[in-house]
């Protein structure tokens, strides 16, 4: 999966939670899901089952905490994605 790719379903994923369309339309890999998209923590938790069902991993607790931009969320996806092969 290259990261193009992860990016555009990473947007699909958080679109439904975002308050700053400004921000989502202008997203990178530093985009701040909480500081930028403002997401709310409910939501972001929303946001992670999101990720978890579409790519079929299981995102721990330390993850979780971890998880707070873009570039997080591509990093730990990707980790997770390579623990299954």
């Amino acid at each position: 999966m290259n990261k193009e790719q992860t990016i555009d379903e990473l947007k699909n994923i958080v679109k439904p939670y975002i308050v700053n369309q400004e921000a989502f339309d202008a997203l990178t890999v530093e985009t701040d899901f909480i500081n930028d998209l403002k997401i709310n923590s409910a939501n972001l938790v929303d946001v992670i089952l999101d990720i978890e069902e579409k790519y079929n991993i299981v995102i721990d607790n330390e993850s979780m905490e971890r998880m707070i931009n873009v570039k997080s969320a591509m990093e730990i996806i990707e980790t997770k994605l390579s623990e299954r092969e």
